[in-house]
């Protein structure tokens, strides 16, 4: 992310590099759709383990502009589906999430073994953080 200072990537990760809920929105005919979801924040990007039939992908493979909200932020970013969460390519990601969302990831909601269950990585390209009486804007 251009123009992100230090202390607003500290305050990123203090908040949201954990399992945290946040709104995700994604667009379909010029109609916005908002959903909470499950992700996890790092280096710029949420990740999001979801189905890759879901309605937001599928909004997201015709139009990959994305929003995010969450505690105090907001921000526009690019809707990438990584693929399978089983792929090698993702398994560094992969482990991470186990981990960040090992309360509620077992517990059947998932099927690791489809290849179905997807990682889906929104990349940021602008925001807006506020943090006592500071505002950070990429």
């Amino acid at each position: 992310m251009k123009n992100w200072c230090e202390e607003a990537e500290r305050i990123m990760m203090e908040r949201f590099g954990k399992d945290t809920v946040v709104a995700l929105a994604t667009i379909e005919n010029e109609v916005p759709h908002v959903r909470y979801v499950n992700a996890y924040y790092e280096h710029g990007a949420f990740y999001i383990i979801t189905h890759a039939l879901s309605n937001k992908m599928k909004h997201l493979e015709k139009n990959s502009a994305a929003a995010i909200a969450g505690d105090w932020f907001t921000a526009h970013g690019k809707g990438i589906n990584l693929g399978y969460f089983g792929r090698e390519e993702n398994h560094w990601i992969a482990e991470k999430l186990k981990n960040v969302f090992s309360e509620w990831i077992d517990n059947g909601h998932n099927d690791f073994d489809d290849e179905h269950t997807i990682i889906l990585r929104v990349e940021l390209t602008d925001g807006r953080l506020l943090s006592h009486g500071t505002e950070y804007r990429f």
